[in-house]
């Protein structure tokens, strides 16, 4: 299959019982620690939520997300949540989360538009994460430094898990790179955003890519956010736009860019209306939840998710999402899978 990637002579070390037991291990501790670094309280996250409000992610604009009528509610109709952005943000307001504490939760989605390979399925599966912040901590330096602590958790789990399975060997640098898309942009004119992230994640291991959303110099974002949630627009410094990005890891199985996390400072009422302009969607500025922001009620805050498949998958060395994570896949996939050792759950 075109879209499936095979390492050569891959061989789990862990079988399945093993790779349960270590997923559990895994979450238990990063979790912990994840909310011991940013001062998160554990909230319970919704499934679905109502169509027509705002809260659930429109991502890309395209992707359309599961919906169902709800029979005791006269028909209203109900969608299965494809991030939880906007509706952390909301609950920083009602659990009245005071300035530099926030709330970390399961999030689980289904996104029945990606393509599947290695690294999507239809089933996605995060730590969603949302911190109040000050009108002062709206800055690149304080973005940065919140990616530190995400980063310094992800190391220290590397090292946990060495610890107890001697096959893995910490492969992490000390500390994560930051480049601007921008900069990747004048750096690589001749390749794609993909080509771009291939070349610097390489180099360097551990990369947060700053700014995505916006249209670089070229006039092609480096990758497409909603208007909604994270800041895109705002203007860093000259000519640069962004108060947002991705952690991305280079994944040594597989050979590739593999991204981990993405975040984001959120929008404050400017941004929100001047990414809407961008994205002609003015007609969401009448939802439940950008009234609420444009009302002043919502806390500025920072925010993102962070994969907890794609970091079992990376920890524990495997070669496919489905070592890790049971879900649907196609038969043609399955059989190539199982022929090379890829074993899918």
């Amino acid at each position: 299959m075109k879209n499936l990637l095979i390492p050569p002579q891959y061989t789990p070390s862990l079988d399945v019982k093993q790779t349960e037991q270590a997923i559990k291990l895994i979450k238990d501790f990063f979790e912990t620690s994840l909310a011991a670094e940013l001062r998160l309280s554990r909230v319970t996250a919704p499934l679905f939520v109502l169509k027509g409000t705002g809260i659930n992610d429109d991502l890309n604009g395209v992707e359309k997300p599961v919906a169902f009528p709800i029979l005791d509610m006269n028909g209203q109709t109900a969608e299965i949540v494809q991030s939880l952005a906007k509706w952390k943000r909301m609950m920083l307001a009602d659990y009245g989360m005071p300035h530099g504490y926030g709330l970390y939760t399961d999030m689980n989605a289904i996104r029945p538009s990606e393509n599947l390979d290695n690294l999507h399925s239809l089933y996605v599966d995060q730590w969603d994460w949302e911190r109040v912040i000050s009108p002062a901590e709206r800055t690149i330096s304080f973005l940065q430094e919140i990616v530190r602590k995400i980063y310094s958790v992800i190391t220290r789990t590397e090292f946990h898990l060495s610890d107890r399975y001697p096959f893995i060997k910490p492969e992490l640098p000390d500390e994560i790179t930051f480049i601007h898309s921008e900069d990747l942009q004048r750096e690589y004119p001749d390749l794609n955003p993909r080509q771009r992230e291939e070349k610097v994640v390489r180099k360097y291991r551990a990369v947060f890519i700053i700014g995505i959303g916006a249209p670089l110099a070229d006039g092609i974002a480096h990758d497409g956010r909603a208007p909604d949630y994270d800041d895109w627009t705002t203007e860093t410094k000259p000519g640069f736009k962004g108060l947002n990005g991705d952690i991305i890891l280079w994944n040594n199985v597989l050979n590739c860019a593999f991204e981990v996390s993405s975040m984001g400072i959120r929008v404050d009422p400017g941004a929100l209306l001047k990414q809407l302009e961008a994205t002609s969607t003015m007609e969401r500025k009448d939802l439940l939840f950008h009234r609420r922001l444009l009302n002043g009620e919502l806390p500025l805050s920072i925010g993102g998710g962070i994969g907890q498949s794609r970091l079992c998958m990376y920890f524990l060395r495997k070669a496919h999402i489905g070592e890790v994570q049971v879900g649907i896949w196609p038969k043609e996939m399955v059989e190539e899978c199982r022929s090379n050792n890829i074993f899918l759950l």
